[in-house]
């Protein structure tokens, strides 16, 4: 039987990797560009992906649902938007690999979890943010397949349990966007994950 949660550290370093790369290419005047995600521009998505992996640092080292809620809009980036979510990444990554950190059981948001599967959702965020920079700043948006055929083939057991998850039939959308339209029979591995994550690739993807 395949462990959905092995090798958790290396996909997390990977996705953030493929975020970082689409935020050093982003220009100055781009920062306030809109986003798929329609209450965020550019620097508030990029404050988000920061501000994110600082936020699960705290839930490891017994922060609550509640500061992660209360912080979850501050700005983490300064002057240094790139320098400053390439540190929050290291410093996730570094405590996800403390001894222990992937069994505590973290108080998120959505519902009680264990800290691999705290990890794999933060995986799954970062890559589909990875599109929602890439489209916000017109680069390249084929995500990293690898990345896209795990979350496809494991989504379930990613976000099992949760309070609100994209698989629900039923859910109140306060986290995750709502599906909009039918998915094309052939669609791409890469199209389906972005439908069921509420996004609308361009006709053709």
């Amino acid at each position: 039987m395949v462990n959905a949660f092995e090798g958790l550290i290396d996909r997390f370093l990977g996705a953030s990797a493929e975020f970082e790369r689409k935020l050093r290419a982003v220009r100055p005047e781009q920062w306030s560009r809109p986003t798929p995600c329609t209450e965020w521009n550019v620097r508030q998505l990029v404050n988000h992906m920061t501000r994110g992996n600082l936020n699960y640092v705290s839930l490891l080292h017994g922060g609550t649902a509640a500061d992660f809620l209360r912080l979850r809009d501050a700005d983490a980036l300064g002057t240094d938007p790139s320098g400053a979510y390439a540190r929050s990444v290291r410093e996730c990554a570094r405590a996800f690999g403390e001894t222990g950190a992937r069994q505590r059981i973290l108080d998120y948001p959505l519902g009680p979890v264990t800290g691999q599967q705290a990890l794999a959702v933060r995986i799954a965020d970062s890559t589909v943010h990875t599109w929602d920079l890439a489209r916000a700043v017109h680069l390249d948006d084929t995500l990293d397949r690898s990345l896209v055929a795990w979350i496809d083939e494991h989504l379930d057991e990613i976000y099992a349990g949760l309070a609100e998850t994209p698989t629900a039939v039923e859910t109140t959308h306060r986290f995750f966007a709502a599906p909009e339209g039918a998915l094309a029979r052939h669609a791409s591995p890469q199209t389906r994950l972005l439908h069921r994550m509420g996004r609308t690739p361009a006709r053709g993807d």
